[in-house]
């Protein structure tokens, strides 16, 4: 099966049946689909896909593991839209001359009573304030769910002594031990290298030379990355950012 939208449940529901499932990640589907797209030429996509000899497939989630990444994709929702509504606040007072840094964390400046505003500006003010103020309230509600859980899990514990690592990269790589599996990365005894894991986060340099230049093949090596940072995969690109800031300023920023 191609994994899709609903291909974990119909996964377990055919598996539960005796079967073998295989799900193909749609982005190794494609190239096989030929022209006049239809139900008949995807399922040929499909099985041609699969049938081939270095064909990697994507693990059938648990009900438990798709909750704990329904929680981590709730919260990175959440942060979108209060990112959203933070720089709408910043460019309407940007046009009216009050001018604040990017970030939360100066969100205060936005919010102070000594401000020269017209009152409908400062009503409508109010009104994203407090949408904001919703926001960090649910996240941190969200986040203190996934602290309390990573500080029960061995694995997570570990993995948080890694710099720039914390409770919810931790929480994303290892579920808990009551659940099987990951919420997001697939086992890790799946990866033979570290640098496989990191072609699974997209994040190792991608080859743009020639196809003669094996120099620069070499210097690259074999694995590359496929799929790029969005999504829920973006908590694992905070890390390094996070340690960069913390050498910078360690007083002002904490690890994820």
């Amino acid at each position: 099966m191609e994994a899709c939208g609903g291909a974990h449940h119909w996964g377990r529901e055919i598996g539960g049946l005796g079967h073998t499932v295989r799900l193909v990640p749609p982005a190794y589907v494609t190239p096989y689909v030929k022209r006049q797209k239809s139900d008949a030429t995807d399922a040929e996509a499909i099985c041609e896909a699969a049938s081939q000899p270095t064909m990697t497939f994507v693990a059938v989630k648990t009900k438990e593991q798709q909750a704990r990444a329904m929680l981590f994709r709730t919260r990175d929702l959440l942060v979108r839209q209060r990112t959203q509504t933070i720089d709408a606040l910043r460019g309407h007072l940007a046009e009216i001359g009050v001018v604040a840094p990017k970030g939360p964390v100066h969100v205060r400046r936005l919010a102070d009573p000594a401000l020269d505003l017209p009152e409908a500006v400062r009503a409508l003010g109010g009104l994203l304030l407090g949408r904001i103020a919703g926001l960090d309230e649910k996240i941190a509600g969200l986040e203190r769910e996934v602290h309390a859980e990573a500080k029960q899990d061995e694995d997570a514990v570990r993995l948080m002594s890694v710099p720039g690592i914390g409770p919810v990269i931790a929480m994303a790589i290892q579920a808990p031990s009551t659940s099987s599996g990951q919420a997001f990365a697939p086992p890790m005894e799946g990866f033979e290298r570290g640098r496989d894991f990191s072609a699974w986060l997209g994040r190792p340099q991608t080859p743009d030379s020639s196809g003669g230049n094996h120099v620069a093949r070499r210097r690259i090596g074999p694995t590359v990355g496929l799929r790029p940072p969005s999504g829920p995969v973006r908590v694992f690109h905070t890390g390094p950012r996070r340690v960069k800031r913390r050498i910078e300023k360690p007083d002002t920023h904490d690890c994820t």
